[in-house]
């Protein structure tokens, strides 16, 4: 029963897991959409630090790309990994995972970053092949250019990932006005997300 809840995109704060996949200063020029984007990511991972939600994060060659933007509170994530692979899933990362789930991993994972086209993509293809269920937060996700951005979306709802908003990640993980967190959390929704023109792709 609790698969298949999953496979309807029902989220379960103690069976989620935030990835947060190479948001960096450096790449912030190229971005389409990189500062709308970084508004509605600090919301997320706001929301997620307040519902207790794991955070992974990786930063991609560091050492010439530099790391996660400073708009951005990492502080609580359980580990923040350097990589040259595109997709996140690199061994120190598989370990810290199976630390914090067990063998079986979580349930669902919550995805965003950069690209969508490049790393997320490939993130989410090894995630599914795992078996997880993931959600890729698409206005917390960027590409150089909204084409690739776009298909890159499409792609990723034809693999079976549930295509999403943070908005709606934060609520479903919520579920319930009575929920002990809202009232630290409704004010990082009171206002709507940031517009990264989703809707005209």
């Amino acid at each position: 029963m609790a698969r298949q809840l999953t496979k309807l995109g029902y989220l379960d704060v103690k069976k989620t897991l935030f990835m947060l996949c190479d948001l960096q200063d450096k790449f912030r020029p190229g971005m389409k959409m990189f500062d709308p984007v970084i508004k509605n990511t600090s919301k997320l991972l706001q929301a997620g630090k307040i519902l207790d939600v794991p955070l992974i994060v990786t930063e991609h060659y560091p050492e010439k790309l530099g790391h996660i933007v400073k708009e951005l509170d990492i502080s609580h994530a359980k580990g923040v990994y350097p990589k040259t692979l595109f997709s996140m899933m690199i061994p120190d990362v598989q370990r810290k995972i199976e630390e914090l789930y067990g063998a079986q991993g979580p349930e669902t994972v919550v995805l965003f970053g950069l690209e969508s086209h490049i790393c997320l993509e490939q993130t989410a293809m090894d995630l599914l092949n795992k078996g997880y269920t993931v959600h890729v937060a698409a206005d917390c996700s960027v590409s150089r250019t909204q084409e690739d951005r776009k298909f890159a979306l499409e792609r990723l709802k034809q693999y079976g990932c549930f295509v999403t908003t943070s908005e709606n990640v934060i609520f479903k993980l919520m579920r319930d006005k009575q929920h002990p967190a809202f009232d630290k959390v409704r004010h990082l929704v009171r206002d709507p997300s940031v517009d990264t023109e989703l809707a005209k792709l």
